[in-house]
């Protein structure tokens, strides 16, 4: 029998504390006790684990034999203690120029109470794969949380989730060619092959009449293209097709660019929530750093993260208005949420994409006499909600068409590892901001709020999630300006350790975002994987909309605020020709300066 006394002998188990006079060296039984359920799921795989370590406060990894992943992620997701533990991802990496294999990493956010900050952790199950056989057994038939996510490893490295449901592309457009992975280190980012068109579409159920919606959203107006199948008005099924707007940021941000050029592109994975990405990647990286932000730091950024948060619901719950033909909420929600958009303008220098962040704190700092600024909007802001809630909800052109329609049980919502509001309004009590908040880059272990949880989960109580949360958020802005402290608002950051792994996160608007940086040589970044909330919810849609009418189908989708970019992560392309054109560097910028103002 393997004890971990003799995983001790054989392995090198790292510690990663800090270096003023603290021990960077811990023993397997130490690193097993930390935390409720690690010493469990050690006893119940030691035959098949190969290596244990702490990687940063609150994230262990287990190194375990591919043949158990399905059942080391069940055991983890289907623990009848932690009930709201959930696959939030996983990393497909290529690490043939450093050790010769492939890697498949499935990250477990490990609820062992809700909300309990300190107790609360997450586990990485990572997986040798021969450079010759980069397969491992699909767990998605079991988990539909894992069914993108395969999909995802299948198309970019060409990993085989062997046992998959629907090994159909995902990712990659219907010309890219069979053979090519696109995240293997050898192949060159400004390659863009393509080949003849090939779709794989489902087949029509029989008895049933297809209505395609797409590949343009009808209100959020961006591309995802929905095939309902429908007897008369009712939908039976649908398939989706999606990731058009696939933009190569991780490949972009590996191995080309430093760790602090890297946080500019995560702030522009996406036009309203960037923020979120931007102090998602600076966490990581500040944990593989080893240094704590300054309270100050941490403070702003929570500001800012509310204030990004505040806008979002108000221009979510605008759309919503739209989507159901009542065009006066539309209109009274986005008049309210324009002071919030002025504030950080005036915070920041800008409406979006703040560039606040950089590794190690924020670039700027809130003048003392902002904050009265800050706590006027704020006041404006409850004060005008209240009185366009107390319309819309009493209005019956709103509730009659979100009442009752798009309802995603607990149960549906949990196997497929559902986020954020979307989640809370089927009553999963799942927030990141208090179930990980502890020794983070942000301050929600110093202010006080309560996470709003609705168990109807239909349309209707999304919108009350939203609202409930966004008068929250300005509670939580007049404890952070109330409370924030003083001191530096950056710590030097210096050079990275090599080769080692962190996750970042936050609790975006529409819920977990997710950034793991693996390091790699002369500070750069070996592998980067970015998972928005959208990625994870985005899959359970198609169980809203059965049984649903088409015309339901709009606003069952827009309602959990779907971002298809960000999910999605230049070439040009003559559409008549099919010919392709990769730019330089310096053309591309040419042509930037060319047509500034006009795009």
């Amino acid at each position: 029998m393997v004890t971990t006394r003799d995983l001790e002998a054989h392995f090198e188990f790292e510690c990663r504390a800090c270096e003023n006079g603290h021990c960077r060296k811990a023993d397997v039984e130490t690193i097993l006790s930390e935390r409720k359920g690690l010493k469990e799921f050690y006893e119940a795989f030691k035959e098949h684990i190969r290596e244990c370590k702490r990687m940063t406060y609150g994230q262990y990894m287990f190194v375990i034999d591919r043949e158990v992943l399905p059942d080391a992620v069940l055991w983890w997701h289907n623990h009848p203690e932690f009930k709201e533990t959930h696959m939030s991802t996983a990393v497909g990496t290529d690490e043939r120029p450093l050790n010769g294999k492939f890697v498949y990493m499935p990250f477990l956010n490990v609820q062992v109470e809700p909300q309990n900050m300190d107790e609360n952790y997450w586990v990485f199950l990572k997986a040798y794969m021969p450079a010759d056989d980069p397969s491992f057994p699909s767990v998605a038939a079991k988990l539909p949380a894992a069914l993108w996510i395969e999909r995802e490893v299948k198309d970019l490295l060409g990993f085989n989730p062997v046992g998959h449901p629907d090994p159909r592309r995902l990712i990659l457009p219907e010309d890219w060619p069979e053979g090519v992975y696109p995240l293997r280190k050898d192949m060159d980012y400004r390659h863009s092959p393509m080949a003849e068109v090939k779709t794989e579409y489902r087949e029509t159920p029989e008895g049933t009449t297809l209505v395609p919606m797409g590949p343009v959203h009808a209100g959020i107006e961006e591309p995802a293209h929905f095939r309902l199948f429908v007897k008369g008005e009712e939908i039976v099924d649908v398939d989706y097709r999606g990731f058009y707007s696939h933009r190569g940021i991780e490949k972009t941000g590996e191995g080309r660019l430093t760790y602090n050029q890297v946080l500019f592109l995560a702030e522009r994975i996406c036009g309203i929530c960037g923020y979120q990405h931007s102090v998602s990647y600076a966490m990581a990286v500040e944990r593989l750093a080893d240094v704590d932000i300054p309270d100050r730091a941490r403070y702003i950024r929570t500001l800012m993260l509310e204030l990004e948060r505040i806008h979002n619901h108000l221009l979510w719950v605008g759309i919503a208005a739209h989507l159901v033909g009542y065009d006066t909420g539309f209109m009274h929600a986005w008049r309210i949420r324009e002071p919030v958009m002025w504030l950080v303008e005036r915070l920041t220098g800008n409406r979006k994409q703040y560039g606040m962040n950089i590794v190690g704190g924020v670039r700027r700092d809130i003048l003392d006499y902002r904050k009265e600024e800050i706590l006027k909007v704020v006041k404006q802001i409850r004060e005008e909600t209240k009185k366009f809630l107390d319309i819309a909800l009493n209005t019956n052109t709103f509730i009659k068409r979100a009442e009752g329609v798009g309802i995603l049980p607990y149960k549906v919502a949990k196997a497929y590892s559902v986020l954020g509001p979307t989640a809370r309004a089927s009553g999963r009590r799942i927030d990141t901001r208090l179930d990980q908040a502890t020794k983070t880059a942000m301050a929600y272990n110093e202010v006080d709020f309560k996470v709003p949880v609705y168990k109807e989960g239909d349309v209707l109580a999304r919108v009350l999630v939203r609202m409930d949360e966004l008068f929250e958020s300005l509670w939580i802005v007049e404890q952070l300006i109330d409370q924030m402290p003083g001191g530096d608002i950056m710590v030097p950051i210096g050079d990275l350790p090599e080769y080692e792994e962190a996750l970042g996160f936050t609790e975006a608007h529409r819920g977990e975002v997710v950034h793991y940086v693996m390091t790699g040589e002369k500070n750069k970044v070996y592998r980067w994987k970015v998972r928005a909330p959208t990625y994870n919810n985005l899959p359970a849609v198609p169980e809203m909309l059965k049984g649903y009418h088409v015309a339901d189908a709009p606003l069952i989708i827009a309602s959990i605020d779907p971002c298809y970019s960000c999910t999605e992560r230049v070439q040009f392309v003559d559409v008549e020709t099919g010919k392709v054109k990769v730019l330089t560097e310096a053309e591309f910028n040419e042509l930037s300066i060319k047509y500034r103002g006009v795009f």
